[in-house]
């Protein structure tokens, strides 16, 4: 079992930053790929980044790579998400994810094969 909190969702205009965290407890965090999804009004589940279970391993969406960083923190249980460079595409609420099927280097970017899921953050991008 793993539980999944995100904080950190909120308004910014065009151009801004925001960081989203996610804390987790249960299984041992180093363990599992953790994830990054985001679902706009109406629109499917899409998937936004991937970090690897020791945080040497990144992935991005094309359509966030440059403008977002993803970050863990071992020891702590976090996984954070650096979004900058905000445009209103990007609104949406934001989901962590843990990916507990993941190896080192092998991890899915499918919303299907998520194990657990936050409660979500809305991230709201004003022009």
């Amino acid at each position: 079992q793993v539980q999944l909190v995100e904080s950190g969702g909120g308004l910014v205009h065009t151009g801004g930053s925001l960081r989203l965290s996610c804390a987790a407890s249960g299984r041992t965090f180093s363990t599992y790929a953790m994830e990054w999804f985001r679902q706009a009004p109406g629109k499917e589940r899409e998937f936004v980044a991937v970090i690897s279970r020791s945080g040497r391993s990144t992935y991005y969406a094309d359509s966030v790579k440059g403008r977002f960083t993803i970050s863990r923190d071992n020891a702590k249980n976090t996984v954070d998400l650096q979004m900058n460079s905000l445009k209103p595409e990007d609104t949406a609420v934001y989901y962590c994810a843990a990916d507990l099927q993941s190896y080192e280097n092998i991890y899915s970017t499918r919303s299907g094969s998520m194990d657990y899921w936050g409660k979500g953050a809305l991230v709201t991008v004003s022009l």
